[in-house]
């Protein structure tokens, strides 16, 4: 998991390239006039996802995970408060591992709770849950999702699981 400044995303590439598209896009200049749903970037590799969204509350918000897509979530209004737990330390799925839906739930309790909001963003790889949604009010979000098939063999994807958290 990596927390960071959005305008700083781009120093986090030697992760995943696709971190770059990411940080590109997210520094639009017309992103808070862009339309609900999907929005592409460079085709099913790097693609965005913005949702009116309110929040579930603690309680509420699920762990997910996935595996073959990297999440950059971002609000572009209002704040999320997103649990998360490594993916190794969840023992109680909830829903097995869809594999058209690219997503498992679980009902562990994240271990910790951060804040996305006024220019901040979070990154999650496929060995990060994440219970998105956790706060109580309303927000407009957007998730770049980047797709991990894109490392090259030997690239920096082992890196990025085995460290976990960079930032």
């Amino acid at each position: 998991m990596i927390v960071a400044p959005v305008d700083q995303l781009q120093n986090h590439a030697h992760l995943h390239p696709g971190l770059v598209r990411a940080a590109r896009f997210l520094a639009r200049a017309d992103l808070c006039g862009l339309a609900e749903g999907r929005h592409g970037i460079d085709g099913d590799a790097v693609f965005a996802l913005i949702s009116a969204c309110s929040g579930k509350g603690r309680h509420g918000a699920r762990l997910e995970a996935h595996r073959r897509y990297i999440d950059v979530q971002y609000c572009l209004s209002g704040a999320d408060l997103i649990g998360y737990r490594p993916l190794a330390q969840c023992a109680l799925v909830a829903e097995a591992y869809d594999t058209a839906k690219d997503v498992a739930f679980f009902e562990d309790p994240a271990l910790e709770w951060i804040t996305i909001a006024g220019g901040t963003c979070a990154v999650f790889f496929p060995n990060d849950a994440h219970a998105p949604l956790g706060g109580e009010g309303d927000c407009r979000k957007v998730v770049v999702k980047i797709r991990i098939e894109d490392v090259p063999e030997g690239g920096s994807r082992g890196k990025a699981q085995c460290l976990g958290s960079a930032g």
